[in-house]
Parts: structure tokens; sequence; C-alpha cells
């Protein structure tokens, strides 16, 4: 039996002020990359191949967003891609959620929602099923003063599609973003 290729490279963060929120950012990270190695079948005997990496997407104003993909081939047609959006304080180490960049009773999964069936029709984007609605705990990641939203392969698309990105301006959500939050902090002056 041959045995498997494996490349997962994965982020480190060092040099913070704060060795506390350094290590917690790290824990998390190296958790998050093992859980999608995981899922993904490291370990298991039928393993094929399987590559993970990251994508810096954020990291100014205090603010550190990052991508963590991982692909694994065990058999069959094709492979499977995870991907997992994090998103960070430096200076304490919080993990942000989709729903704390957002005030209480925004209703930010309503109007981030509509955003985004708006964007699936203009761009005409194949669904498997009707759109409805993000969960409040949706994947994203902040870049470019924008709030990334997306979808998990076959979450709202076909294979072949690939991973739905839906890019929203952080300006054209100002009204409901909360003061302070990452989303704040990054809003274009």
């Amino acid at each position: 039996m041959a045995t498997p290729k494996v490349d997962l490279i994965y982020p480190q963060v060092t040099g913070l002020a704060n060795p506390t929120a350094q290590s917690a950012i790290n824990l998390q990270i190296i958790t998050e990359f093992t859980r999608l190695a995981t899922e993904l079948g490291y370990g298991n005997p039928n393993l094929v191949e399987m590559v993970g990496y990251y994508e810096v997407k954020t990291n100014e104003r205090g603010v550190l967003s990052l991508l963590l993909v991982v692909y694994s081939f065990t058999g069959g047609a094709h492979g499977l891609t995870l991907a997992k959006g994090l998103t960070f304080d430096v200076g304490t180490g919080k993990r942000y959620r989709l729903g704390d960049l957002f005030k209480p009773d925004s209703e930010y999964t309503k109007i981030l929602s509509g955003i985004i069936s708006e964007k699936i029709k203009q761009w005409e984007v194949p669904v498997l099923e009707p759109f409805e609605s993000i969960s409040p705990d949706q994947d994203f990641y902040l870049a470019d003063h924008s709030l990334t939203v997306f979808f998990q392969l076959y979450e709202l698309t076909p294979y072949v599609y690939g991973f739905p990105y839906f890019p929203i301006p952080l300006k054209s959500l100002e009204s409901i973003i909360a003061d302070p939050s990452p989303a704040a902090t990054l809003l274009p002056f």
C-alpha cells in the first residue's frame, strides 16, 4: 500500500504584544485546521492525498482574518475540499463569529441573505435548492473593506461551481455593524 501524500501548511502567529492572545489564536488555528483534516480523512487508510493551506485575508488595525483550506482524496470521482474563515482581535485573542460583527437585534441574517439572494440572481449562480437564508453562524472572512460570506461545496451550489463567495462592502452594512467589532475597525474612513 502506498504512503499517502500529505502536505499541510498552517499559520502560526508570532510577535504579538499579548502572549496570552497569541497562544489563544494559535490554539484556535491548529484546532480548526486539525478538525478540517480529520473530517476529510486524515489517518484514514484510504487516504491518497491531502493538501492544506491558508490565506491571510486581513492583517491590519488589530484584526486578523484567515481562510484555512484542506483538500483530500480518498478515492472516487474527485476529492473534497473544506474551508474555514477565522477572524480574531490580535490584542485580546478573541475569535469573532458572524453575529459578533453586528448590533444585537439587527436582523443581520435577513439583511445579508437579501443581499446574497440578489447576487445569486445577478450572477446567475446555479443553486441546488432555492436559496432562503444564511445561517446565523455562516462562514465568513474580512478582506479589502468587505465582509465575504461563503458556502461549503454542495451547501448551495453543485461541486463544479466551487466555493460560492459573496463579498459585501462594509460601508453598505454600516448601520447594523456593532461598535466595537472588527467590521467597525475596518470600515473605510
